[in-house]
């Protein structure tokens, strides 16, 4: 009688120690989502966009070292194609976020291409000024409404995906979120990522080495600009309003905060900035609270802002560095 030998299957493999901390993050939310109040569960759509804002700011900043200070044109510019782009009986989500990603990804290859010729502060300025540029375009003109902007009336939707559902909405930005996650940690330990932080460190000696990097840091401005339109998508969608002070400095000023606030090198550490800038901002703004002091909120938001890297130069990243001395995403 001859034996039947079953092939031994290798072992399914294990998910990586850096992974285990965001994938339960994100199923704890996914848990909670249906105990949530309105209120909480619009604050936490909030958080997660602006996490996925800071994202992609992170790519640019942490990963690349190119400080930027016109990033929010990109987020703006998703958000008014989205709504521009959307018809009035509601659009199709399989075309509105493409669309909205594309815009801005088309804008940021157009600012990418000049800007990145530049370095330094020239850099800054120059990304600054283009920031302001689409935002005087949309601020005086009838193509964006003009100052007050322009409204959302219905929602996207995609079959059974009715972002007019609360619920739909917050998973969708859930996913988004978790998709951006993934991506730029699969980036980053990508070929692409390593020629990326190589950048940041010593640009000359990559070129010297032979490495494009104007080719290179025009590719991650491109991706940050998509992934910033992607957050312009689902704010548009969330508040079913968009205006030019979404292209304004302030917003780019803000996610840098986010980031730093976070810290910086770490994706771990733009979620956590978010997280950090959105409740600081609810709650020093919440009069029940912290009393007359709410009315000058952005006084009391930047002395703590202050406060918190003076006592964590490396971010809020930095305490679970003095906890574990291994690093993670």
């Amino acid at each position: 009688m001859t034996a039947v030998l079953t092939p031994k299957l290798p072992p399914a493999p294990a998910l990586p120690r850096r992974w285990l901390g965001p994938v339960l993050a994100a199923l704890a939310i996914a848990a909670l989502a249906p105990t949530l109040s309105p209120y909480l569960g619009d604050l936490v759509v909030k958080v997660m966009i602006l996490a996925i804002f800071a994202l992609s700011l992170e790519l640019l900043v942490g990963m690349t070292g190119l400080v930027s200070l016109g990033h929010a044109a990109f987020f703006g510019i998703g958000a008014y194609a989205t709504v521009l782009g959307s018809p009035e009986g509601g659009g199709n989500l399989a075309a509105l976020m493409p669309l909205a990603m594309g815009s801005a990804a088309g804008y940021a290859l157009f600012v990418g291409a000049l800007s990145l010729r530049t370095k330094g502060v020239y850099f800054i300025m120059v990304t600054l000024a283009f920031a302001q540029m689409a935002y005087f375009v949309f601020h005086d003109t009838r193509f964006g409404g003009g100052s007050d902007g322009i409204y959302l009336y219905v929602r996207p939707r995609l079959g059974p995906l009715d972002l007019e559902q609360r619920l739909h909405l917050f998973y969708l930005v859930l996913a988004a979120l978790a998709a951006t996650y993934g991506l730029l940690a699969t980036l980053r330990r990508s070929r692409f990522g390593a020629a990326l932080a190589g950048i940041r460190v010593n640009e000359q000696r990559m070129r010297a080495a032979g490495f494009p990097t104007y080719g290179y840091k025009l590719a991650a401005f491109v991706i940050a600009g998509a992934l910033a339109g992607l957050a312009g998508f689902l704010v548009a969608a969330r508040d079913g309003v968009v205006n030019p002070e979404m292209l304004s400095w302030h917003g780019s000023g803000e996610v840098l905060l986010m980031i730093i606030l976070g810290g910086l090198g770490h994706l771990r550490g733009a979620v956590l900035g978010a997280v950090a800038f959105t409740l600081l901002k609810e709650l020093l703004s919440t009069q029940a609270l912290v009393g007359p002091l709410a009315d000058h909120w952005q006084l009391t938001l930047g002395l703590a802002i202050i406060g918190f890297v003076a006592w964590l130069p490396k971010g809020l990243i930095g305490l679970a560095a003095r906890v574990s001395p291994k690093g993670g995403a």
